[in-house]
C-alpha cells in the first residue's frame, strides 16, 4: 500500500506568489492608468514596454517557487515531447486540408438539400404550398 504525500508550499512561496499576481494587477492597472497621465498621453509603446517589464518581473519572482519550478520542468518535458512527435510533410498536409474542404463542401450542400427538402414537406403540410 503506497501512500502519496502531497507537499504544501512553504509560506515563503506563497507570499512570493502573492507578490507575483499584485504586481500583475499593478502593471495592467498602470498601463491604463498611464494612457491619459496628467492630461497628457503617454505613448503606447512606453505603456507596453513597461507592462512587458513588470510582466517579467512577476513571473521571475512566480519561477522561483516550488510551483514555478514545476511549471518550468512540465515545460521542459513538453519540449522535449514535441521534439519527437513526427510532424507531417508540406504535401500531406495540403492533401488533408484538401480533403476536409472537400467534405465540407459536400456536407453542406447536402445539408442545404436537407434543409430544402424538409422546408418543402413542412410547406406542403401546413398548406402553405
Amino acid at each position: 500500500m503506497s501512500t502519496k504525500v502531497e507537499q504544501h508550499g512553504s509560506p515563503l512561496d506563497t507570499a512570493k506568489l502573492v507578490v507575483a499576481v499584485v504586481l500583475l494587477f499593478a502593471g495592467i492597472a498602470g498601463f491604463y492608468y498611464f494612457a491619459t497621465w496628467q492630461g497628457e498621453s503617454v505613448s503606447l509603446l512606453l505603456r507596453v514596454l513597461g507592462l512587458l517589464v513588470v510582466v517579467g518581473v512577476a513571473a521571475a519572482i512566480a519561477f522561483v517557487t516550488a510551483p514555478g519550478r514545476k511549471l518550468l520542468e512540465f515545460m521542459k518535458d513538453s519540449r522535449t515531447e514535441v521534439r519527437k512527435m513526427v510532424w507531417p510533410t508540406r504535401q500531406e498536409t495540403l492533401q488533408t486540408t484538401l480533403m476536409v474542404m472537400v467534405i465540407v463542401l459536400i456536407l453542406s450542400i447536402f445539408l442545404w438539400f436537407v434543409d430544402m427538402l424538409l422546408g418543402w414537406a413542412l410547406r406542403l403540410l401546413l398548406g402553405g404550398g
